[in-house]
């Protein structure tokens, strides 16, 4: 059975609303997280070049 990724409570995705949370108080906190930036997605830099269609992806 999945869990609600704020709380860790168990759901049942068919009938919750909120899912993948168990409702909308753990959906609010995570939206509020991702405002607050607590999250974030990794960020990907392109190294200069003499030519920008030939830059490299840095990690």
């Amino acid at each position: 059975m999945p869990r609600c990724p704020v709380c860790g409570d168990p759901i049942e995705l068919a009938s919750t609303p909120a899912a993948p949370f168990c409702g909308e108080r753990c959906r609010t906190i995570d939206l509020g997280r991702w405002l607050g930036e607590a999250y974030s997605l990794p960020e990907t830099r392109l190294r200069e070049s003499d030519d920008p269609d030939q830059a490299v992806a840095e990690e």
